[in-house]
């Protein structure tokens, strides 16, 4: 329905008319603008690693809250913050861990055995006892 803004008494017949659909599409335009600009605003708090392959491997259900990583140099990192074992234990430890902690370490599939051992005493010297592995499943 037009909106009149003019009065009745006035001699032209011309109405004046809002129309929707310019607003609508332009709205439209800066919300996937506003998500466009968000979603690359977040960072993913990740190492790049090429994971080992399993066929033992089962999916995890639940997102570990912990996650370490260790590359193929041995370098470890919590959320993509570099780490020595020390740290790892210090910071479990302040974290106060309960029976239901759990830790994921993805380790490097070139990486030497002596750095994830290293990352293992070091969450169980914090007396985490729910530690997985990061693999891959084998492709079908």
């Amino acid at each position: 329905m037009p909106v009149k803004l003019q009065s009745a008494e006035s001699a032209h017949d011309e109405e004046a008319r809002i129309e929707i659909v310019p607003l609508i599409d332009i709205m439209f335009f800066l919300l996937a603008s506003f998500m466009m600009v968000s979603l690359s605003m977040t960072q993913l708090h990740r190492v790049d690693l090429k994971l080992p392959v399993s066929s033992s491997a089962v999916a995890e259900k639940r997102t570990p809250p912990i996650h370490l990583a260790i590359d193929a140099h041995g370098v470890a990192s919590w959320d993509a913050v570099v780490v020595t074992p020390q740290e790892i234990t210090r910071r479990l430890t302040d974290l106060k861990p309960s029976e239901e902690t759990r830790v994921m370490i993805a380790a490097d599939q070139d990486c030497r055995h002596q750095y994830v051992l290293a990352v293992l005493d070091a969450v169980k010297a914090a007396k985490v006892d729910k530690v997985s592995f990061e693999t891959l499943s084998p492709k079908p």
